[in-house]
């Protein structure tokens, strides 16, 4: 392996505050346990994230929900060990794979050179069912950002040269996991963290207090039945791709 294949630094890009506990928490976790430096990057603000049934939905309303789900959000990634959280700050709720989205992730990818990126699919899985929330537009948003800067942006020096000028060589992440994708091939066993990805769960009071114990349900539930199928008591599911 090369040296950069050897670099246990990990990457997790999502569209908003939470996004990460649900699907990959428990991924996060084991690798932070393992000695991994695990990153979140979140692309939102997570300004939208207030009730259906405000009636303030003014710009300091907004803000107060800005920095409600950020310490959310933080607190979340201490409980995992996730050694830091990166906002990059678009608005939620109408974030765009634009190029300008995807030279930011590109940049972040060359900054911290991480072997493995996890990230939102950019594709509707109709089987099973899912929650609707599971096709909010701001995943599949981040998701085809992500996947265009993971190849070839972030490895081609020809894409973003004004990122050579700031210094951000060209770098090639080793392997992807693509979260909820609509075809799984690979399991990661998180039996030893489904506890810390509960309480980070947890940890996003605004957002799920009311219904935390459902949802706690359901993620057990769901880890069960994703672990059989690959021969754990607990896992988490992706499409994994090695970049070869």
């Amino acid at each position: 392996m090369t040296d950069q294949e050897q670099q246990k630094v990990a990457m997790v890009v999502v569209a908003h505050a939470d996004d990460a506990e649900f699907a990959a928490a428990g991924t996060a976790a084991l690798w932070a346990q393992e000695g991994w430096d695990v990153y979140y990057v979140l692309c939102t603000d997570g300004g939208s994230g207030g009730p259906d049934e405000a009636t303030d939905v003014s710009p300091t309303a907004r803000q107060q929900i800005v920095e409600t789900r950020k310490k959310e959000q933080r607190a979340a990634a201490h409980i995992l060990g996730v050694k830091d959280v990166i906002f990059l700050d678009y608005t939620d709720g109408q974030l765009e794979p634009t190029l300008q989205l995807r030279r930011d992730i590109v940049r972040l990818l060359r900054r911290y050179r991480p072997s493995r990126l996890v990230f939102q699919t950019p594709e509707r899985r109709w089987t099973p069912a899912l929650s609707i929330g599971a096709y909010h537009p701001d995943h599949m948003a981040a998701g085809q950002a992500t996947m265009a800067a993971v190849y070839p942006a972030s490895q081609n020096p020809w894409d973003f040269p004004e990122l050579l000028e700031e210094g951000y060589q060209p770098h090639k992440v080793s392997e992807l996991y693509i979260m909820a994708a609509p075809v799984v091939n690979y399991g990661v066993d998180i039996s030893t963290t489904l506890d810390r990805k509960i309480l980070a769960l947890r940890a996003h009071e605004s957002q799920l207090a009311s219904n935390i114990d459902e949802i706690e349900q359901w993620m057990r539930a769901w880890a069960k039945e994703a672990g059989e199928r690959h021969g754990y008591t607990y896992a988490e599911e992706f499409h994994r791709v090695e970049n070869r």
